[in-house]
């Protein structure tokens, strides 16, 4: 929905205000000791130490707000050469990985999966599938309950992903090649102004890779237009379309026996023999973005944003179901998944900074609608063989024997959402942050298989958070918050019989921590403590075999991190995370005291970079995470590992000319494993090369 006259009037006449006792913040009583942290939202942010964050929805530097927040900036992106949202996210401490079906981008944040919490330039975007990064410019990660702001989900936070704009001139080209028959090539065009406040921008990624994995394969084309109009102005529009193709194995990794992943080759394959023709997973997504803003003065602005998407999946998939120990065979069963969605979303906000009784207020008003389709075919899985589980013999599978459906249904998700935040500088350095958000979540699911029930529900839901900053200086900023977000039934997925008379689960997180900024801005140091709790859990009555809502899982941990940017000599990013994450209550007994899954005890990061002689450098990277649990009744567990990276570059003249070393030592390792099951764990890639060339005009 558009922005209409009526709301923007309704939105208005509510930030109204009394002469007498409110008015807008004039110039002259703004704080500016804090003037160069302060850029505008989502303005291109460049080393290792981006100062701003886009996920408050408001222009405030990184220690206004009482939050961990870790921004990965489009440097680093360049210089790890990630190519992924788990190459990015390796970056960030308490983020936890999962294999994702083989066919999406799935993580765990502080020890709960974050499955639907991806979001675009601020618009959630749920759609099960691989993101490219050719088009990011920064990627955010907010830590804890986030739908204050964005609704529902968002147990352990989100991840946001900030998109290039038309806000400079580039012309770029760059290819990359390396092992595993590794291609790609991207583009980058843009010029901020043509004239008459016009500026666009085209980025673009084609590639086409292999694998240490057998059959595995990826061909994927990328492409995102955008266009501002009006910059420099009171009003600009800004357009923007991007449109993915990924298609690609579906791999869900090798299985476990004894507690351990099953001892064998990190490439051996476990699916179908003709696997590059039975096991494949095709994703498309297209979606369109326009954002209008008018500021009506320094102190009053508007933004209307809406989306649109569409999104389809066609998935089939060969995998480990179970496994006899006694005999050391693996159960190998053929299924897939079919999708289509198509949804919108509308957000209207209006910023005001005021001035009241002394104190200063940044405050934001918002009014979202969205609306999403989401059409899913599950198809049924058969067992297709039972092999060693050391020695597989693989099937031959033709999908034109399954088409058998297990689930069809057609589901619908409508939101409305209010919400207001305010940052309110109180003077002597102290500030806060209040908000709240209220839902109300309509969903309905409609069954096209005879004898299964068609569901409904709504729940109208408040998320709120309060924060409070200590600032004694310029360099020092210490924070208390806390915030609550809900999961409602569905959330992502189609209501069941069994949960679609449940109210939604509810996530709670209480923080306390610092932020310092050091070296005169060139080293910033975060750390934070916290309990985040998520109660009524569904869980399955051992009893009367019902579901009910008894389950709570709890994770208390500390976080610390730190960024380094001298700019043309030496850079650093570092990060550890300690996670205690468990279950306290469930409705199977044994589960109680059983820790989280996916998620270390302990994880650590390191990158750093050295420039060299002005046009050359070097660079080294080290990651540790820590044993994993690898199902929620902890039978497997995945081993802890240390791996090391290297990189180094070097200008000559209009083109870079970079190389990436990755697992130098060559380690043995289990990247990610599934979340719900033991049998489905993918191996790390052994060590590796890619050698980039990148012409910038």
């Amino acid at each position: 929905m558009l922005l209409t006259a009526t709301s923007m009037i309704a939105l208005l006449a509510a930030a109204d205000v009394d002469g007498g006792a409110v008015a807008p913040l004039p110039a002259s009583s703004i704080d500016t000791s804090a003037r160069e942290l302060v850029t505008v939202k989502g303005e291109r942010q460049s080393g290792y130490l981006p100062t701003t964050s886009s996920s408050a929805k408001i222009d405030a530097p990184l220690r206004d707000i009482p939050q961990s927040i870790a921004v990965i900036s489009e440097d680093v992106l360049r210089d790890q050469r990630a190519l992924s949202i788990q190459d990015a996210v390796k970056n960030v401490p308490g983020v936890g990985l999962s294999s994702g079906d083989g066919q999406r981008d799935q993580v765990f944040i502080r020890g709960f999966t974050a499955i639907g919490d991806q979001y675009v330039d601020g618009f959630r975007d749920d759609g099960l599938y691989f993101r490219d990064l050719s088009n990011v410019e920064t990627l955010e990660v907010v830590k804890g309950p986030a739908a204050v702001l964005y609704g529902r989900g968002s147990s352990g936070g989100i991840i946001n992903r900030v998109t290039k704009k038309p806000d400079r001139d580039i012309t770029a080209f760059t290819v990359t090649g390396g092992s595993f028959d590794d291609k790609r090539g991207e583009i980058d065009l843009g010029r901020s102004d043509l004239g008459y406040g016009v500026g666009f921008r085209v980025t673009g990624a084609w590639e086409d890779s292999d694998s240490f994995r057998d059959q595995q394969f990826l061909h994927r084309v990328a492409i995102s237009p955008s266009l501002m109009l009006g910059r420099g102005s009171d009003t600009t529009l800004l357009l923007q379309a991007d449109y993915l193709r990924d298609r690609r194995l579906t791999d869900f990794g090798i299985p476990a026996i004894n507690g351990r992943p099953v001892d064998v080759p990190r490439n051996r394959y476990y699916g179908a023999a003709n696997a590059k023709q039975a096991d494949v997973s095709q994703a498309e997504v297209l979606s369109q973005t326009a954002v209008v803003e008018h500021r009506f003065s320094d102190s009053l602005s508007l933004r209307n944003g809406f989306r649109h998407y569409n999104y389809s999946l066609n998935r089939h998939n060969t995998n480990s179901t179970a496994v006899n120990t006694a005999a050391q065979t693996v159960s190998l069963s053929h299924g897939g998944v079919l999708r289509d969605e198509d949804g919108w979303s509308n957000q209207l906000e209006l910023t005001q900074k005021l001035e009241l009784l002394g104190t200063h207020h940044s405050l934001l008003y918002g009014w979202e609608q969205s609306n999403q389709g989401k059409d899913a075919v599950t198809l049924k899985s058969t067992v297709v063989a039972v092999t060693n589980i050391f020695n597989p013999v693989l099937p031959v599978i033709d999908n034109a024997n399954f088409t058998a459906a297990s689930a069809s249904n057609t589901n619908r998700f409508t939101t409305t959402g209010l919400y207001v935040q305010d940052l309110v500088d109180i003077g002597y350095g102290i500030k806060a942050m209040v908000g709240v958000r209220h839902d109300d979540f309509h969903q309905k699911t409609t069954q096209r298989i005879a004898g299964q029930p068609n569901l409904a529900r709504t729940d109208s839901n408040w998320s709120p958070r309060a924060g409070l900053v200590y600032q004694p200086d310029t360099m020092q900023s210490y924070y208390l918050s806390w915030s609550r977000s809900y999961q409602p039934s569905g959330e992502t997925f189609a209501l069941a019989a069994t949960n679609a008379d449940l109210a939604p689960e509810k996530t709670e997180n209480k923080e306390f921590g610092a932020k310092y900024s050091l070296l005169d801005n060139r080293l910033s140091i975060q750390a934070a403590a916290y309990d985040l709790r998520r109660t009524n859990i569904k869980g399955t009555d051992p009893i009367t075999q019902k579901v009910i809502p008894v389950g709570v899982q709890r994770t208390q941990g500390v976080e610390i991190s730190a960024a380094l940017d001298l700019p043309n000599d030496f850079r650093a990013m570092l990060g550890y995370s300690y996670m205690d994450g468990k279950v306290t209550q469930s409705a199977t007994p044994s589960f109680v005291g059983k820790r989280a899954t996916l998620t270390p005890e302990h994880s650590f990061n390191a990158f750093l970079t050295k420039t060299l002689f002005t046009d050359y450098g070097i660079g080294a990277g080290l990651n540790y995470v820590g044993d994993r649990w690898a199902d929620p009744a902890n039978t497997t567990i995945l081993p802890s590992y240390v791996t090391m990276d290297a990189m180094g570059w070097a200008d000559f003249g209009v083109m870079r000319l970079q190389v990436n070393l990755y697992n130098l030592t060559n380690e043995g390792y289990i990247v990610s494993g599934h979340g719900t099951s033991a049998l489905l764990n993918v191996p790390g890639a052994p060590r590796s090369v890619l050698v980039t060339a990148r012409v910038k005009l």
